[in-house]
């Protein structure tokens, strides 16, 4: 998204390792890595892979230029000058990726990409692809998780620029956002950089401030949306108020609303709750919806930005409802009530409880900045080189990475459902309807299942083949349809939000697979002698 995604996006590390492989006639040599997580995030049971269009993009425009070469000269000054040469031949033309496609939901130890080519060049795309990942697929998590404890038919905006980390985060969590189920953003610069992302705003409390009296209104007229003469808007208004008796009203509130739908009549959404939302800002509201609707154009509704949002819902449209049925205005009771301020999944699923009576969600801070989990922890690492698998080893099982050059699958059973995910080596035969095959944790081995799948997916796509995209990257909204696919064919058990949930989809490997990573356990392990 900004010129600052170069090979210098890197940490220090890569470059010094690159540097030994290089100085060792080692960088040329064919490797695989992995980037996975190990756990899902937000307490959750699921994850979904986001960040891919930034992968390929970055991919697609891997090269060190002069003056980034020139500057890498000034802070590795002992380094051989050519290998600064060798740095400013290197593109990823020589690079596979593989990857699940965007959208699609992720569960821990599975690769989202795998990385394959020369072994200094995966090196130095590794810190760049880890966080043009982790952030990306955070977020898309967190608003798919929103999307759902919203409940059905809700319109989900994300309101998080001002609130985010800095504009590049911003505008990554804009578009994700979208990805992971949200409707619009406010965000200006993530429709200008994708115009499938709609754009959405209304006004702020300092417009309503802006305005004392309706003598500021300089030009009162409005002409009906079906043409013909205009018609003095503030007197029609001011006709309303009489009639309903809401002349007691804050008129710098009402003044601010007519500005507002003269200029926008069309789109008019009023934030109500500036002075006091009940006694003048409703009723304000209703005074201007009702003359909107006399002119023929359909007012929108209102915002609430304060106090007991699903309360103030209700009572908001209880008025409506009354009006409505009174003058026998059928559009006012139609209007939208749209509620913003501090919004967690918790209160999204409060507001469900409460049966509030909310139609648009405005939803920033704890969207974008993903407070209750700040980072998915993605990692990056090596599971093959020169066709000889590698492991790394720890004492937490959990940590133990899963060698070779691997396939996944996703299984289904007779319910449509998927069953589990199956890591299997490369070269094994994939998965067969109606046959069955032994399933193995990789985490606890003596855990085995036997699966005979209905249906099975290959989950592992080769994106970019050696300089060249081979497969067309989907629209923002055509992977949100993607994130919805999936949370449609996994258990619910598995992508429910409640918590404890206990409930942990099967992530697997096959016989052969549990034969490598065994058999290099067992070689690499140091066992402790007793004496």
């Amino acid at each position: 998204m900004n010129n600052f995604i170069t090979p210098l996006l890197t940490d220090m590390y890569q470059l010094t390792m690159a540097y030994s492989y290089w100085k060792n006639d080692r960088h040329n040599e064919i490797c695989i890595f992995d980037l996975f997580f190990r756990q899902c995030p937000f307490e959750g049971q699921f994850c979904i892979f986001a960040g891919l269009s930034e992968v390929l993009e970055f991919v697609r425009n891997f090269h060190f230029k002069q003056k980034e070469i020139d500057y890498l000269r000034t802070i590795l000054p002992d380094c051989d000058p050519e290998y600064f040469e060798y740095l400013s031949s290197i593109d990823a033309t020589g690079v596979k990726i593989y990857a699940l496609p965007e959208g699609t939901l992720c569960f821990p130890r599975e690769p989202l990409i795998q990385v394959r080519g020369p072994l200094a060049v995966c090196q130095l795309l590794e810190t760049t692809l880890l966080t043009l990942v982790n952030f990306a697929s955070l977020v898309t998590t967190n608003a798919s998780r929103m999307h759902q404890a919203a409940g059905p038919g809700k319109n989900l905006l994300e309101f998080g620029l001002r609130r985010a980390q800095g504009p590049d985060g911003g505008c990554t969590a804009s578009k994700y956002a979208i990805v992971g189920g949200f409707h619009g953003t406010s965000n200006v610069m993530a429709g200008y950089l994708d115009n499938t992302i709609g754009v959405k705003g209304t006004h702020a409390h300092s417009f309503v401030a802006s305005y004392v009296s309706l003598d500021q209104i300089k030009e009162p007229m409005l002409t009906p949306k079906n043409g013909g003469e205009p018609v003095n808007f503030v007197q029609l208004v001011l006709g309303y108020r009489i009639q309903l008796e809401y002349e007691h009203t804050n008129e710098g509130e009402l003044a601010a609303f007519i500005a507002y739908a003269i200029s926008f009549p069309d789109g008019f959404l009023a934030l109500i709750d500036t002075y006091d939302t009940e006694r003048s800002g409703n009723l304000n509201f209703i005074a201007v919806a009702l003359s909107l609707e006399e002119l023929g154009y359909t007012p929108i509704g209102i915002r609430l930005d304060s106090g007991d949002l699903a309360s103030l819902s209700k009572a908001v449209k209880e008025e409506w409802r009354k009006v409505s049925e009174q003058l026998t205005r059928p559009l006012l009771a139609k209007c939208k009530v749209a509620v913003s301020n501090e919004i967690t999944e918790e209160v999204l699923r409060r507001f469900q409880d409460q049966a509030a009576e909310i139609d648009i969600l405005g939803i920033g801070t704890h969207l974008v900045t993903c407070r209750d989990q700040p980072a998915l922890g993605c990692i990056y690492k090596m599971v093959e080189i020169e066709k000889r698998p590698r492991i790394k080893l720890s004492s937490d099982i959990g940590k133990v990475t899963i060698p070779g050059d691997k396939k996944l699958y996703r299984l289904y059973g007779q319910s449509g459902l998927a069953l589990l995910d199956l890591m299997m080596l490369h070269d094994e035969t994939a998965p067969v309807v109606g046959t069955t095959i032994l399933c193995i944790n990789p985490d606890d081995f003596t855990q085995q299942v036997r699966v005979t799948p209905s249906a099975v997916k290959v989950l592992h796509v080769l994106f970019w083949d050696q300089g060249f995209l081979a497969e067309q990257m989907p629209s923002v909204i055509q992977s949100q349809q993607t994130v919805l696919h999936s949370l449609n064919e996994i258990g619910r058990e598995y992508t429910s939000l409640n918590k404890p949930n206990n409930q942990k989809y099967k992530v697997s490997i096959s016989e052969p697979l549990y034969r490598l990573m065994k058999k290099l356990w067992d070689k690499e392990r140091q066992i402790k002698e007793l004496k």
